[in-house]
Protein backbone atom coordinates (compact mmCIF):
# COMPACT_ATOMS: atom_id res chain seq x y z
CA UNK A 1 0.00 0.00 0.00
CA UNK A 2 1.60 2.95 -1.15
CA UNK A 3 1.77 5.94 2.10
CA UNK A 4 0.49 9.21 1.47
CA UNK A 5 2.88 12.15 1.82
CA UNK A 6 1.67 12.96 5.01
CA UNK A 7 2.55 9.40 6.39
CA UNK A 8 6.06 9.88 4.82
CA UNK A 9 6.13 13.32 6.51
CA UNK A 10 5.66 11.40 9.85
CA UNK A 11 7.41 8.42 9.32
CA UNK A 12 10.82 10.69 9.02
CA UNK A 13 10.23 13.11 11.45
CA UNK A 14 9.61 9.59 14.08
CA UNK A 15 13.08 8.50 12.07
CA UNK A 16 15.06 11.48 13.28
CA UNK A 17 13.39 11.34 16.68
CA UNK A 18 15.01 7.70 17.32
CA UNK A 19 18.44 8.54 15.45
CA UNK A 20 18.70 11.55 17.84
CA UNK A 21 17.73 9.52 20.74
CA UNK A 22 20.55 6.70 20.10
CA UNK A 23 22.69 9.70 19.22
CA UNK A 24 22.28 11.64 22.89
CA UNK A 25 22.47 7.68 24.80
CA UNK A 26 25.33 6.89 22.40
CA UNK A 27 27.43 10.13 23.64
CA UNK A 28 26.34 10.12 27.23
CA UNK A 29 27.61 5.97 27.33
CA UNK A 30 31.24 7.26 25.47
CA UNK A 31 31.18 10.42 27.98
CA UNK A 32 31.14 7.95 31.17
CA UNK A 33 33.57 5.72 29.70
CA UNK A 34 35.78 8.45 29.12
CA UNK A 35 35.55 9.93 32.62
CA UNK A 36 35.92 6.36 34.31
CA UNK A 37 39.33 5.90 31.90
CA UNK A 38 40.22 9.17 33.00
CA UNK A 39 39.99 8.70 36.68
CA UNK A 40 41.81 5.29 36.30
CA UNK A 41 44.90 6.82 34.82
CA UNK A 42 45.02 9.97 37.29
CA UNK A 43 44.12 7.33 40.42
CA UNK A 44 47.49 6.75 42.76
CA UNK A 45 49.66 9.95 41.49
CA UNK A 46 50.98 10.88 44.96
CA UNK A 47 52.11 14.45 43.34
CA UNK A 48 50.34 16.65 45.56
CA UNK A 49 47.54 17.11 43.27
CA UNK A 50 49.39 17.91 39.69
CA UNK A 51 47.64 14.77 38.16
CA UNK A 52 44.22 16.49 36.09
CA UNK A 53 42.02 13.97 37.78
CA UNK A 54 37.98 14.50 36.81
CA UNK A 55 36.70 15.85 40.08
CA UNK A 56 39.88 18.50 40.34
CA UNK A 57 39.32 19.80 36.71
CA UNK A 58 35.43 20.12 37.62
CA UNK A 59 36.31 22.02 40.55
CA UNK A 60 38.81 24.43 38.95
CA UNK A 61 35.92 24.39 36.00
CA UNK A 62 33.52 26.06 38.39
CA UNK A 63 36.13 28.51 39.73
CA UNK A 64 37.40 29.60 36.07
CA UNK A 65 33.33 30.33 35.45
CA UNK A 66 33.16 32.39 38.63
CA UNK A 67 36.03 34.43 37.58
CA UNK A 68 35.18 34.68 33.81
CA UNK A 69 34.10 38.09 33.76
CA UNK A 70 37.07 39.84 36.41
CA UNK A 71 39.06 42.18 34.86
CA UNK A 72 41.86 43.82 36.68
CA UNK A 73 44.43 43.86 34.45
CA UNK A 74 47.64 43.45 33.35
CA UNK A 75 47.98 40.15 35.74
CA UNK A 76 44.01 39.39 37.19
CA UNK A 77 42.04 38.56 33.87
CA UNK A 78 39.09 36.20 33.82
CA UNK A 79 38.60 33.34 31.09
CA UNK A 80 36.02 35.45 29.12
CA UNK A 81 38.63 38.18 28.00
CA UNK A 82 41.10 35.53 27.07
CA UNK A 83 38.92 33.88 24.89
CA UNK A 84 37.46 37.42 23.18
CA UNK A 85 41.24 38.32 22.34
CA UNK A 86 41.52 34.85 20.84
CA UNK A 87 38.62 35.11 18.97
CA UNK A 88 39.10 38.85 17.39
CA UNK A 89 42.47 37.76 16.37
CA UNK A 90 40.93 34.89 14.10
CA UNK A 91 38.08 36.42 13.09
CA UNK A 92 40.24 39.51 11.98
CA UNK A 93 43.01 37.45 10.21
CA UNK A 94 40.27 34.77 8.87
CA UNK A 95 38.32 37.51 6.88
CA UNK A 96 41.47 39.35 5.47
CA UNK A 97 42.20 36.03 4.16
CA UNK A 98 38.90 35.33 2.94
CA UNK A 99 38.70 39.18 0.87
CA UNK A 100 42.14 38.55 -0.60
CA UNK A 101 41.78 34.53 -1.28
CA UNK A 102 37.99 34.16 -2.93
CA UNK A 103 38.91 36.64 -5.77
CA UNK A 104 42.49 35.40 -6.14
CA UNK A 105 40.50 31.57 -6.17
CA UNK A 106 37.83 32.76 -8.88
CA UNK A 107 40.15 34.34 -10.91
CA UNK A 108 43.10 31.17 -11.40
CA UNK A 109 40.22 29.01 -11.63
CA UNK A 110 38.88 30.89 -14.83
CA UNK A 111 42.16 31.85 -15.81
CA UNK A 112 44.57 29.13 -16.91
CA UNK A 113 47.59 31.72 -17.64
CA UNK A 114 47.49 33.20 -14.71
CA UNK A 115 47.25 30.00 -12.68
CA UNK A 116 49.88 28.50 -14.36
CA UNK A 117 52.58 31.08 -13.68
CA UNK A 118 50.93 31.72 -10.15
CA UNK A 119 50.72 27.40 -8.89
CA UNK A 120 54.54 27.17 -8.24
CA UNK A 121 55.15 30.08 -6.17
CA UNK A 122 51.53 28.47 -3.92
CA UNK A 123 52.69 25.10 -3.90
CA UNK A 124 56.00 25.84 -2.35
CA UNK A 125 54.48 28.19 0.19
CA UNK A 126 50.77 26.15 0.99
CA UNK A 127 52.94 23.30 3.00
CA UNK A 128 54.82 25.58 5.13
CA UNK A 129 53.36 25.06 8.39
CA UNK A 130 51.38 29.12 9.82
CA UNK A 131 53.72 28.99 12.57
CA UNK A 132 57.23 29.10 10.50
CA UNK A 133 55.85 32.93 9.55
CA UNK A 134 55.55 34.13 12.83
CA UNK A 135 59.49 35.33 13.15
CA UNK A 136 58.73 36.80 9.57
CA UNK A 137 55.65 38.74 11.14
CA UNK A 138 57.69 39.71 13.91
CA UNK A 139 60.51 40.95 12.01
CA UNK A 140 58.03 42.77 9.40
CA UNK A 141 55.42 44.33 11.43
CA UNK A 142 57.38 44.50 14.81
CA UNK A 143 54.03 43.97 16.49
CA UNK A 144 53.11 41.01 18.89
CA UNK A 145 49.47 41.54 18.13
CA UNK A 146 49.64 42.06 14.02
CA UNK A 147 51.96 39.55 13.66
CA UNK A 148 49.08 36.67 15.25
CA UNK A 149 46.81 37.71 13.07
CA UNK A 150 49.30 37.80 10.00
CA UNK A 151 50.07 34.03 11.09
CA UNK A 152 46.08 33.28 11.50
CA UNK A 153 46.14 35.18 7.79
CA UNK A 154 48.41 32.57 6.49
CA UNK A 155 46.62 29.89 8.00
CA UNK A 156 43.83 30.48 6.57
CA UNK A 157 45.05 32.00 2.62
CA UNK A 158 45.99 28.52 1.25
CA UNK A 159 42.89 26.56 2.60
CA UNK A 160 40.24 29.21 0.98
CA UNK A 161 41.81 29.62 -2.48
CA UNK A 162 42.64 26.17 -2.74
CA UNK A 163 39.43 24.94 -1.93
CA UNK A 164 37.78 28.10 -4.06
CA UNK A 165 40.00 27.30 -7.76
CA UNK A 166 38.86 23.38 -6.87
CA UNK A 167 35.45 24.90 -6.56
CA UNK A 168 35.28 27.27 -9.76
CA UNK A 169 36.75 24.08 -11.84
CA UNK A 170 34.16 21.84 -10.89
CA UNK A 171 31.61 24.42 -12.73
CA UNK A 172 29.77 22.93 -15.53
CA UNK A 173 31.39 24.27 -18.84
CA UNK A 174 27.95 24.14 -20.36
CA UNK A 175 26.82 27.23 -18.35
CA UNK A 176 30.19 29.04 -19.50
CA UNK A 177 29.36 28.41 -22.22
CA UNK A 178 25.87 29.91 -22.16
CA UNK A 179 27.07 32.39 -20.83
CA UNK A 180 28.98 33.36 -23.36
CA UNK A 181 26.56 32.37 -26.13
CA UNK A 182 24.74 34.95 -24.93
CA UNK A 183 27.33 37.48 -24.65
CA UNK A 184 27.51 38.13 -20.91
CA UNK A 185 30.12 40.67 -19.26
CA UNK A 186 33.12 39.03 -16.98
CA UNK A 187 31.43 40.62 -13.70
CA UNK A 188 27.35 38.94 -14.73
CA UNK A 189 29.50 35.65 -15.64
CA UNK A 190 31.37 35.73 -11.96
CA UNK A 191 28.10 36.43 -9.74
CA UNK A 192 25.30 34.97 -11.60
CA UNK A 193 27.55 31.51 -12.54
CA UNK A 194 30.60 30.98 -11.10
CA UNK A 195 30.43 32.39 -8.01
CA UNK A 196 27.02 30.03 -7.01
CA UNK A 197 27.92 27.50 -8.60
CA UNK A 198 31.33 27.24 -6.83
CA UNK A 199 29.43 27.93 -3.34
CA UNK A 200 29.80 24.86 -1.62
CA UNK A 201 33.78 24.33 -2.14
CA UNK A 202 34.29 28.01 -0.80
CA UNK A 203 32.41 26.97 2.07
CA UNK A 204 33.97 23.86 2.42
CA UNK A 205 37.40 25.87 2.55
CA UNK A 206 36.11 28.44 4.88
CA UNK A 207 35.22 25.63 7.48
CA UNK A 208 38.45 24.12 7.34
CA UNK A 209 40.23 26.94 7.18
CA UNK A 210 38.75 28.68 10.10
CA UNK A 211 39.02 25.45 12.51
CA UNK A 212 42.51 25.21 11.28
CA UNK A 213 42.95 29.53 12.42
CA UNK A 214 41.43 28.12 15.67
CA UNK A 215 43.97 25.34 16.28
CA UNK A 216 46.97 27.62 15.25
CA UNK A 217 46.19 30.61 17.52
CA UNK A 218 47.04 28.85 20.37
CA UNK A 219 50.35 28.36 19.72
CA UNK A 220 50.63 31.63 18.42
CA UNK A 221 49.46 33.11 21.49
CA UNK A 222 51.96 31.03 23.70
CA UNK A 223 55.01 33.01 21.54
CA UNK A 224 53.34 36.70 21.02
CA UNK A 225 50.15 37.03 22.62
CA UNK A 226 49.97 39.05 25.86
CA UNK A 227 46.62 37.79 26.00
CA UNK A 228 43.98 35.25 24.75
CA UNK A 229 43.66 31.58 25.25
CA UNK A 230 47.22 30.68 24.59
CA UNK A 231 48.30 32.81 27.17
CA UNK A 232 46.29 31.54 29.19
CA UNK A 233 47.66 28.14 29.02
CA UNK A 234 51.19 29.40 28.92
CA UNK A 235 50.52 30.73 32.25
CA UNK A 236 49.08 28.15 33.60
CA UNK A 237 51.69 25.91 33.24
CA UNK A 238 54.29 28.20 34.18
CA UNK A 239 51.99 27.89 37.42
CA UNK A 240 51.78 24.15 37.14
CA UNK A 241 47.80 24.30 36.86
CA UNK A 242 47.40 21.11 35.59
CA UNK A 243 43.81 21.46 36.16
CA UNK A 244 43.39 24.94 34.46
CA UNK A 245 45.31 23.81 31.75
CA UNK A 246 42.51 21.09 31.34
CA UNK A 247 39.89 23.52 31.85
CA UNK A 248 41.19 25.88 29.08
CA UNK A 249 41.39 22.64 26.24
CA UNK A 250 37.62 21.80 26.89
CA UNK A 251 36.80 25.82 26.27
CA UNK A 252 38.91 26.00 23.17
CA UNK A 253 37.25 22.82 22.22
CA UNK A 254 33.38 23.50 22.44
CA UNK A 255 34.44 27.11 21.10
CA UNK A 256 35.99 25.48 18.09
CA UNK A 257 33.20 23.43 17.85
CA UNK A 258 30.81 26.41 17.89
CA UNK A 259 32.66 28.24 14.73
CA UNK A 260 32.86 25.09 12.63
CA UNK A 261 29.09 24.20 13.11
CA UNK A 262 28.32 28.18 12.36
CA UNK A 263 30.17 28.13 9.29
CA UNK A 264 28.48 24.81 8.43
CA UNK A 265 25.22 26.58 8.41
CA UNK A 266 26.52 28.36 5.06
CA UNK A 267 25.69 25.11 3.59
CA UNK A 268 21.92 25.25 4.22
CA UNK A 269 21.90 28.55 2.42
CA UNK A 270 23.34 26.83 -0.95
CA UNK A 271 20.67 26.18 -3.24
CA UNK A 272 20.87 22.04 -4.32
CA UNK A 273 20.33 21.59 -8.11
Amino acid sequence: MTKTPVQLQQQARRQRTTHRVKSLIGFLIFFVVFVAVWQLATTGYDDGGLAPTPRASWHRLVEVLSTAFVYNPPNDVGMVFHLLASLQRVLIGFILAAVVAIPLGILLGTNRVINDALDPIIQVLRPVSPLAWLPVGLALLRDSEATAIFVIFMASLWIILINTVDGVRRVNPLYLDLARTLEATTTKRTFKIILPASLSGIVTGLRTALSTAWLVIVAAEMIVGNRGMGTFVWNEWNAMNINSIIVAILVIGAVGFILDRSIAQLHRLIPHH
